[in-house]
């Protein structure tokens, strides 16, 4: 029964989102640590987007058939240098530390819901095998 559960599938997919939600952690707090170094550009990931668009992409009628074709190695998370945001500083550093505050709480409201997933997910599987 549990072998052809998704579960495993769905838990994969929620693996992948967690390193990306730890990488974007990691980047954030080198942003903070940055914010008064003069010409430093703050750095993100893009991994949502790639997320989404690859469960586009997955062939399926079902979300749990797309989530069976992710293919998760391929969705690994891209850093890159926001040079978007203009800077409106002398030193030409665009790190607004407000900004970076709330994107890293809105990344650590991900981080835990994914956790909360893994963990009901993993007390699922505990509970079938009892």
């Amino acid at each position: 029964m549990l072998s052809n559960s998704n579960l495993f599938d769905y838990i994969n997919v929620m693996s992948t989102t967690l390193d990306a939600t730890s990488k974007r952690e990691a980047l954030i707090a080198n942003n903070i640590a940055n914010v008064n170094t003069p010409d430093y550009k703050r750095k993100d990931i893009r991994f949502e987007t790639e997320l989404k668009n690859a469960f586009i992409r997955a062939d399926g009628d079902s979300v749990d058939s797309r989530v069976k074709e992710l293919d998760l190695d391929a969705l690994q998370p891209e850093t890159y240098t926001d040079y978007s945001e203009l800077s409106y500083r002398y030193d030409g550093n665009n790190v607004d530390i407000d900004t970076e505050n709330a994107i890293a709480a809105e990344n650590q409201i991900k981080y835990n819901g994914l956790m909360e997933l893994v963990n009901k997910s993993f007390s699922q599987i505990q509970s079938v095998l009892k």
